[in-house]
């Protein structure tokens, strides 16, 4: 199994790795890696944490521990495949439940012009019979949950029609999970980034979804900004109790708020984990990478949203960027950025009382 075991004392408490859907982080590429999940897990114990996006023929012939490798502490984790070949992407997902994943979801919401050109990604919201057959040969592959992830359509599709017709196929074939960005992704005319805001959401047509299928597990993705949002998305005073919701952008630039999530969305009893908590749970995984030959900064960058909105934060990001870039940069450095934060705050609270 490709992982690296951190050493027994290793602080990162992660739950049982069934996928519990109630909060996920979504896959973003080029930032939720291994060293961004591992971070992420340091803050939650329970959120369910997901790959960037991987080919499933890269899966199969590229480098699975540089593309695949996690670490033990970023369970429950997910493995998201794009691809529309139902053999290789049976074969890609029977190589990531044999390296451990807990869960294997299908890309069908990318509106990047590279998975246009590959016909996978959100051009597949055309072909609901394809990703049916896609997803059944996933499930008949590996014994772990397989799920979709989907737009709620393309262009001048109508959602209403697109999103039911998505989501009925694969549940015909045995899906039972479905995460749904909650907008249109216009693959003539727009960006991959313009995509990310400019379709208008359409949040009711995701709880009509779940009303109307109610034996379906159903995730709200899209523009939730924070966990005030996110428990509004869960409150079921219309008569619909949406089953989960996936934070993106939120989670990775305001990553603090991570630690709110195992109290305010599971019930949990431990208290909330600050800021400062994290990273001393997050060093032993630091240390450990380092030992490997991991620049530091390849790990650092993730925790530059961490301390926003306290003071010292401008100096936190400063150190961090810029000396974790340095050959041999190690724990020293995340140590100056912390002080740097506890300055700022005794030098705010001395003004505080002298005012």
């Amino acid at each position: 199994m490709a992982q690296t075991r951190l050493p027994p004392s290793e602080p990162i408490m992660a739950m049982p790795h069934a996928p519990a859907h109630r909060l996920s982080v979504a896959p973003m590429m080029d930032w939720t890696d291994r060293h961004c999940r591992a971070f992420h897990r340091a803050l939650s114990g329970r959120a369910l944490l997901y790959t960037e996006m991987v080919t499933a023929p890269a899966v199969i012939h590229g480098d699975r521990e540089r593309l695949l490798g996690f670490d033990a502490v970023e369970h429950p984790v997910a493995l998201q495949l794009g691809g529309s070949d139902p053999d290789q992407l049976a074969e890609a997902a029977r190589i990531g439940a044999a390296m451990g994943y807990d869960e294997i979801n299908l890309n069908v919401g990318c509106p990047s012009d590279r998975v246009q050109s590959g016909r996978f990604g959100a051009c597949l919201m055309r072909e609901p019979e394809l990703v049916a057959g896609c997803m059944a040969a996933i499930r008949g592959a590996v014994d772990i949950p397989a799920t979709v992830k989907c737009r709620i359509g393309v262009d001048d599709q109508d959602p209403a029609t697109s999103l039911f017709a998505t989501v009925d196929a694969s549940a015909a074939v045995g899906v039972t999970t479905f995460v749904v960005h909650a907008r249109k992704a216009w693959l003539k005319g727009l960006s991959p980034r313009e995509n990310r805001d400019v379709p208008p959401l359409d949040y009711g047509l995701v709880r009509r979804l779940k009303r109307e299928r109610p034996h379906l597990t159903i995730c709200i993705n899209g523009g939730i900004g924070s966990l005030d949002e996110a428990e509004a998305h869960l409150d079921a005073t219309d008569g619909v109790q949406l089953d989960g919701v996936m934070l993106g952008r939120a989670a990775y630039h305001e990553p603090a708020l991570l630690g709110q999530v195992d109290r305010r969305l599971f019930g949990a009893a431990e208290p909330d984990v600050d800021p400062f908590e994290a990273i001393e749970r997050y060093k032993p995984y630091l240390a450990s990478r380092l030992a490997e030959g991991v620049n530091l900064h390849a790990m650092t960058r993730h925790m530059l949203g961490l301390m926003h909105g306290r003071p010292g934060a401008r100096a936190f990001r400063r150190i961090l960027t810029v000396e974790a870039i340095a050959a041999g940069a190690g724990l020293d450095v995340v140590d100056r950025a912390m002080e740097a934060v506890h300055e700022a705050t005794a030098r705010r609270e001395q003004m505080v009382e002298a005012a």
